[in-house]
């Protein structure tokens, strides 16, 4: 009886021993857990390119006294990690949106707000006095898009990572680029012999 005791209390000690702990931190926190892409990356790039067009003459010129429609082209990823871009270009778009200064037309729901005008107009089941119309959505003004790239190199146990966020702005009228910058973040990381 006692054996058996003891072995329950071991294997609980065992199984205790093998559980995770999670615990929330601080999403500001700059995060140093790999040399790769993170979420402090994303934060980095998307206040620096987003203050970068605010600050700059040519944006406040277009910007003055009125709010243009942008659109917004997903970043390209130009890099070999799989990055999710989406997320940096929707930090981007929230920021601007937020700053009073631009709106946006979503071309990523189109289709889906084609589908529902096409149910509202051409279905039975909905009162005619409260369709919304064809033909009334407005067109982007200028288009915003951009590339994230990257070299890395490798030195034995050291390994270099340089990123580079390029974005421009576009007057889709004219085609030309009203603004345009670059952010850049590198990263370096160095393993001893012992793995400390």
């Amino acid at each position: 009886m006692k054996k058996g005791i003891l072995v329950l209390i071991g294997l609980a000690l065992v199984l205790s021993g093998c559980s995770n702990r999670v615990s929330y931190g601080d999403a500001q926190e700059i995060e140093t857990t790999t040399i790769d892409f993170g979420s402090s990356d994303l934060q980095k790039i998307a206040s620096e390119m987003v203050d970068s067009m605010l600050m700059s003459g040519a944006v406040g010129a277009i910007t003055y006294n009125k709010r243009p429609v942008v659109f917004v082209e997903r970043i390209k990823n130009k890099t070999a990690e799989h990055i999710d871009t989406e997320s940096i270009t929707d930090s981007i778009s929230t920021k601007m949106l937020n700053s009073g200064k631009f709106r946006f037309v979503d071309m990523n729901r189109v289709e889906s707000v084609r589908k529902q005008l096409n149910f509202q107009n051409n279905d039975q089941l909905v009162n005619s006095n409260n369709v919304i119309q064809f033909g009334k959505m407005v067109g982007a003004e200028y288009m915003l898009y951009g590339n994230l790239s990257s070299i890395v190199k490798k030195a034995g146990s050291d390994k270099d990572v340089y990123y580079k966020m390029t974005m421009r702005l576009m007057d889709l009228e004219t085609g030309i680029i009203e603004w345009a910058d670059e952010t850049e973040i590198r990263k370096q990381e160095s393993k001893s012999l012992l793995g400390f």
